[in-house]
């Protein structure tokens, strides 16, 4: 009929525009947008939508679409099988509803639709086919006066629906690896958050407990941070708990320790350099302070920087810029530094050996951590955890430490702080061949520190009353004191039992009303 032939001149003229745009245009947004439009002007189409599939989640949701406010594609959301549309995706055939009044698989999901114009308008749905595999589907809604021309609208948008498989396809693909390692990433940085709580930073003394609370402070800040503490106290797992916890918890974060390199490559590791600039510099590059941008970077044994770095380190805290060696371009920098040391910072100012001007500028928010040895009961928490820690990891049951050997280590000095003791634990864990940690477990040094101590342990003549003296504390540990318990699970007389007591200069009272983590005064 002529009304035919000239849809077909329409048809063919508005085909030739769409491919010419899909060839033209990479960005597939902008090319399903300007298709749609195309297919309002030309076919007269009220409302126009291109949905796809996320595969992640397996729900069809409405990706471009014309004549729909942004609410209304919002709602537009489907499951397989549910709708229209998700009975095209089940089905891979195309759907017509002459009179979307008439059909009541037509959810109006999108909640655009009134009766009164459902009653005048059709809707066709296609899919949008990848061989067997349907990537997603093309829809239009439009009133038809003559409604032969329907299946002209189904040959349309097949077509139409064919040129933008294959960019469709590259999409979904590139935002499914996209949402998975957006997935990943956000899985890392709260298991990360999680692990660096300041409330995994085990420990319940008061010292400890202001250190927490400082913690819970600055996090929220962007303020440089100076750390101090001996060797071996923790002030990497402070850094860690101060960035992961913070505003930009999400951002890099850093780390370098000064004293790790010579003088000579720590400027070129810290600022970067430009091609060319020393022998050797092959290719620019960035260096911590740029891999750092946005987030923090920490800085280890901040006191073993020299004095030229110390001017540059100076300048990157009051100007936020430097610039790469062999470059005289200023880099602009936004980060927090945390810096940390075990050196006693004031004096090498007093001594002229560190700047007094970057000394205060570091020491913005200064955290002193405690070493272990004023850290009382901790101790004893630190170290139930390294033993069950370790002996999970060497495929042993649980360790308990016995109360001798809570004895031994709150008596020690610790000059390895927290690190010395998980080293001490680790080797423990290996050696015990049951489920407790007895004294002959610990180092031969720590031993005879404690022998030097105690009473009872000077009345040690041998190896065996060692292990004698040991079986019995731990007995009457378990025991809570109880003599007669205890003496059974030895194997021995109660009387026995006393004899060796008196022996050993053991007081059984001292066992009663205590806890598993409270250490026992022998005595």
């Amino acid at each position: 009929t002529p009304d035919e032939r000239i849809y077909r001149s329409v048809i063919l003229s508005s085909l030739s525009k769409m491919s010419k745009h899909v060839i033209e245009n990479e960005n597939l947004p902008e090319t399903l947008s300007l298709l749609l439009k195309l297919l309002k002007e030309d076919l007269g189409v009220n409302r126009g939508m291109i949905n796809l599939i996320n595969r992640r989640t397996g729900k069809i949701f409405i990706h471009e679409s014309i004549g729909l406010t942004e609410k209304e594609r919002a709602r537009g959301v489907y499951s397989l099988g549910e709708g229209i549309t998700g009975k095209v995706v089940e089905s891979k055939q195309y759907i017509v509803v002459p009179r979307i009044s008439d059909e009541p698989n037509f959810l109006n999901r999108t909640q655009s639709h009134t009766m009164a114009e459902n009653s005048q308008t059709a809707f066709i749905c296609v899919p949008i086919l990848r061989g067997e595999k349907v990537l997603g589907t093309i829809s239009i809604e439009r009133r038809y006066d003559d409604p032969s021309l329907l299946q002209y609208d189904v040959e349309i948008l097949s077509i139409v629906g064919a040129m933008i498989v294959q960019a469709v396809e590259v999409y979904l693909l590139e935002t499914e690896e996209r949402h998975i390692w957006q997935a990943e990433n956000r899985r890392l940085q709260d298991a990360l958050k999680e692990k660096y709580n300041p409330k995994n930073i085990l420990g319940q003394s008061k010292p400890i407990q202001e250190v927490y609370s400082l913690i819970d402070k600055i996090s929220q800040t962007n303020t440089t941070v100076l750390l101090l503490g001996e060797s071996g106290v923790g002030k990497e797992l402070v850094a860690n708990a101060i960035h992961y916890n913070g505003i930009d918890g999400e951002k890099p974060f850093v780390k370098f320790n000064c004293a790790a390199l010579p003088e000579s490559l720590i400027e070129s590791e810290l600022f970067g350099h430009e091609k060319g600039s020393f022998t050797g510099a092959e290719t620019s590059r960035k260096g911590r302070f740029e891999e750092a941008e946005g987030g923090s970077i920490f800085l280890d044994e901040i006191g073993d920087l020299s004095f030229p770095l110390q001017a540059k380190l100076l300048r990157v805290l009051q100007e936020k810029t430097f610039e790469r060696i062999g470059s005289n371009k200023p880099v602009h920098l936004n980060i927090r530094v945390i810096a940390a040391t075990n050196k006693d910072l004031e004096k090498m100012v007093k001594e002229g050996k560190f700047r007094e001007d970057l000394y205060y500028r570091l020491s913005v928010f200064p955290i002193m951590i405690p070493p272990l040895r004023e850290r009382g009961s901790d101790i004893i928490l630190l170290a139930d955890y390294f033993a069950d820690n370790f002996s999970r990891k060497l495929g042993k049951k649980p360790k308990r430490i016995s109360a001798s050997v809570q004895k031994i280590l709150l008596a020690y000095s610790w000059p390895g702080n927290v690190r010395e003791l998980e080293n001490v634990m680790e080797r423990a864990a290996i050696l015990s061949e049951d489920t407790i940690i007895h004294s002959y477990n610990l180092p031969i040094s720590m031993q005879s520190a404690y022998v030097s101590m105690d009473k009872a342990a000077e009345k040690f003549t041998s190896k065996l009353d060692a292990v004698e003296y040991e079986l019995i504390v731990e007995a009457l540990f378990t025991h809570k004191g109880n003599l007669a318990a205890a003496a059974r699970e030895l194997g021995v007389s109660r009387r026995i039992l006393s004899i060796k007591n008196e022996k050993f200069g053991i007081n059984y009272r001292l066992f009663k009303n205590i806890s598993d983590k409270k250490p026992i005064p022998v005595s």
